[in-house]
């Protein structure tokens, strides 16, 4: 018997009971822990009040001390320095200035800090495995209040959802691994060899700016066999997922420019171009008529999908009565392995505040998805050249605030993924899906190229109910229950391969 079959057997029935009883005894405490969480309004983005996020780093901090897992001065919070930013060799990088963000060393410049993580490390004894457990503590900005049936930062339960901003995405993925931790260390005290590394990022939703170089600053803390993103979708709320392909993205404003300055709508009306009229015409140039995206040069990922038809797009995605999907090919193929362009946003006035004028300037945030095996940086380069070659009427075009960030396709071959089948088939009753996702989370692609040797999982705790980044977010308790079950097997299979 090899190895990968022998760590493909079920988990020993004693230990397995064992294991489903710590966490089933611990769920109120769980519970408890993440309505605490979701009360800090973490937004990492540059407008919000930067001392909530160092407020939900000092909890959590305290919650991976709480695990028993790690010794006390080994749990740290860590600030690094924005991507693009070079700090000096004497700028501290951990418990940095929250309220400023800057690190200044003797005669250097200030240096641009990232929000605060929270690093954990427990060495691996005996010759057993290191696996990293990632999750992100910050969360996104509540949005219009008026659409929260209650308010985005006080938890509520009703039903079997907790509701909040951040009560899954990415908080129950924070407290899946603390909880899990908790079970292990119930289960083998100082007795468990396993090495763990727990990381929970603070600006995963701001673009994770220092990520980079936090990653360079700790690789030989961060250093790991296994690495588990606790950060995405299931297939339901019964049925558990492995990610096994991200989509990438780029995101950009787009601006065009046609006039020195608004004139009479009346006057100048029907001979001078107002911004809007080549806006619309080109944004109209990225898809055909079906839908699909029309840009030459982005590519498409060939894999099969399982089926899904356009009645449950509709119903899932939420669809008006009568409004027809876009694109063509399966479903999945188009939500996971198609390039898709979105315009997020768009630079105008508001209809209440509409004058009869010709607009000067009009920009749009548009963001593509694209397809995994084409990289970020040749999509974009696709894109902008479709967009300078189809430009209307001569229009003043400028692209700002470029991001970029590439997909990922799992080696679904590892022995990590067995171990995962396995766990996640005793955690909750119900083989896992292998199902890619048409989000993105590029700093996955960061972790695989700094640590190449490394098996990445991705999972979660969200479900197709949880409204992540909209309004009404919620996390669904039992497959927050079967999350956390599945991950303690998982630990504890891990911790007993030499």
């Amino acid at each position: 018997m090899t190895d990968t079959d022998q760590h493909s057997t079920a988990t020993d029935p004693a230990l397995l009971d064992a294991l489903r009883e710590h966490v089933q005894g611990a769920l109120p405490t769980t519970i408890a822990d993440l309505s605490a969480l979701v009360r800090l309004p973490s937004v990492s983005w540059s407008a919000f009040d930067p001392a909530n996020v160092q407020a939900s780093a000092e909890a959590v901090a305290d919650l991976a001390r709480s695990t028993g897992v790690f010794a006390d001065d080994a749990v740290r919070i860590v600030r690094s320095a924005v991507e693009g930013d070079t700090p000096s060799a004497d700028t501290p990088t951990t418990d940095n200035d929250a309220a400023t963000g800057t690190a200044a060393a003797d005669g250097a410049a200030d240096v641009e800090l990232g929000q605060p993580a929270v690093l954990a490390v427990r060495p691996a004894r005996n010759g057993k495995p290191t696996v990293m457990l990632y999750a992100h503590h910050d969360v996104q900005p509540q949005g219009d209040d008026a659409l929260w049936e209650t308010p985005p930062f006080e938890p509520t339960l009703r039903g079997d959802r907790l509701y909040g901003r951040g009560a899954s995405d990415d908080k129950a993925g924070v407290m899946t691994h603390i909880a899990s931790l908790r079970a292990l260390h119930a289960q083998f005290g100082d007795d468990l060899d396993l090495g763990v590394v727990l990381f929970v990022e603070g600006e995963e939703e701001f673009g994770s700016r220092s990520f980079r170089t936090f990653l360079r600053e700790q690789k030989e803390h961060l250093a790991a066999d296994v690495i588990v993103v606790a950060d995405s979708d299931n297939w339901s709320a019964e049925v558990p997922s492995i990610t096994v392909s991200l989509r990438g993205n780029v995101t950009f404003k787009l601006t065009l420019t046609t006039l020195e300055h608004a004139s009479h709508s009346g006057m100048f009306g029907g001979a001078a171009p107002d911004a809007m009229i080549p806006m619309a015409r080109l944004l109209a140039s990225l898809h055909d008529d079906a839908g699909s995206v029309a840009v030459e040069g982005l590519t498409a990922y060939e894999a099969d999908v399982p089926e899904r038809s356009d009645a449950e797009l509709a119903s899932d995605a939420a669809l008006l009565e009568g409004v027809q999907p876009v694109g063509t090919g399966p479903v999945l193929s188009r939500m996971w392995f198609q390039p898709s362009i979105t315009v997020t946003g768009l630079d105008v006035p508001s209809v209440a505040n509409a004058s009869n004028t010709l607009l000067p300037t009009v920009s749009a945030r548009v963001s593509v998805r694209v397809a995994p095996g084409q990289s970020a940086t040749d999509a974009y380069a696709a894109v902008e050249r479709h967009l300078r070659a189809h430009v209307p009427f001569g229009a003043r075009l400028e692209l700002t605030e470029v991001d970029t960030g590439d997909g990922f396709l799992v080696d679904t071959a590892g022995w990590a993924v067995q171990e995962a089948r396995t766990a996640m088939q005793e955690g909750w009753g119900n083989p896992a899906v292998e199902q890619g996702i048409g989000g993105s989370i590029p700093f996955v692609s960061d972790l695989a190229a700094e640590f190449p040797d490394a098996q990445i999982l991705v999972t979660g705790v969200e479900d197709p109910d949880t409204r992540a980044h909209s309004p009404n977010e919620s996390q669904h308790l039992g497959v927050l229950h079967r999350a956390i079950a599945s991950e303690t097997i998982l630990l504890a299979r891990l911790a007993s391969r030499g």
